[in-house]
């Protein structure tokens, strides 16, 4: 048996429709050959090789007009942390402006009436506008969930040298007044509830995690996010992850990024500084977040004693 001939270079590594195959010159039989496969009607695969889904949806949105990608697809595509379970879905979540959702196999179809400021664009790829998105997430996550997806969709800093640079993905503002204007939507309710929930600022989801165990703690003062400290009104500052300055007590949750030597260096230096400015400091690792509140709550407790504060009888 003849070995099939070699794909165009713009077709080996990625997904392509069958009309982009044969407009590309290759016969329907070379498209039926073992090095490809089908994971839907009209659309091939190069037999092992990697795709970002960026790469996988595109074909799908292609031969039908008016389809984009939503809910949980169009959450990843826009980078949005998601439960385990949903970080590698082998579905696609797409909808329709018609009043037919879209039917193909490895899809999950919706059919959505949208207004045009709620379908947007990433790398050509026409997916719900972030505000949109979070919304429809509220359909299907628990509160918690939905906070940690709002937190990052909100997440900007400012005149801070590290971290996420650049405006968020949708602002708090916007997105209260996208609400505001929304109307009879699964999830609605639960947005709503989550809404003042969120804080700009947090860098990952375990710090808004973090933040909402301290929150939960009815004992406990408030705690700022992303707070700078500094010695003095002229020195430059450190952003610590939750604050509480009244107490001049921060609480940091050192990931996994923590641990190069670099980072180590930085966070060395990051703490004597803290000293230097008579602030106590907990540090939260994810094994203090696994023993839950019942084991995080009172080391910040114990730091907050040092600071002043006293638990109200």
């Amino acid at each position: 048996m003849n070995k099939a001939r070699p794909l165009p270079p713009h077709l080996a590594a990625v997904s392509f429709t069958l009309q982009e195959g044969l407009a590309a010159g290759q016969s329907r039989s070379r498209l039926k050959a073992k090095d490809l496969r089908s994971p839907s009607r009209g659309i091939r695969v190069p037999v092992g090789v990697a795709q970002t889904l960026a790469e996988r949806v595109r074909p799908y949105l292609l031969p039908e007009a008016g389809l984009f990608a939503s809910d949980t697809t169009a959450a990843r595509l826009l980078g949005v942390p998601l439960p385990a379970d949903l970080e590698d879905e082998a579905r696609l979540h797409l909808s329709s402006r018609s009043a037919t959702a879209p039917r193909r196999k490895h899809v999950v179809g919706h059919s959505r009436v949208l207004r045009a400021d709620e379908v947007t664009w990433l790398n050509g790829i026409p997916l719900t506008s972030p505000a949109k998105t979070w919304l429809d997430l509220a359909a299907v996550f628990g509160l918690e969930d939905l906070v940690v997806a709002g937190d990052f969709l909100v997440c900007t800093h400012a005149e801070r040298g590290f971290g996420k640079a650049g405006p968020p993905l949708v602002s708090l503002e916007e997105l209260a007044a996208y609400l505001s204007r929304a109307r009879r939507v699964p999830g609605l309710s639960m947005a709503r509830k989550a809404l003042p929930l969120l804080r700009v600022g947090a860098d990952s989801p375990q710090e808004t995690r973090l933040r909402l165990m301290l929150q939960a703690a009815p004992q406990l003062p408030p705690f700022r996010v992303d707070y700078p400290v500094s010695q003095d009104d002229h020195s430059f500052p450190r952003w610590v992850d939750l604050a509480c300055p009244e107490f001049r007590t921060c609480v940091e949750y050192e990931g996994a990024h923590h641990l190069t030597p670099a980072r180590q260096v930085a966070d060395k230096g990051r703490d004597t500084f803290m000293l230097d400015c008579g602030w106590n400091q907990v540090k939260i690792y994810a094994r203090d977040m696994e023993l839950g509140a019942e084991w995080v709550v009172p080391q910040v407790e114990a730091a907050l004693r040092r600071g002043g504060w006293q638990a109200p009888s």
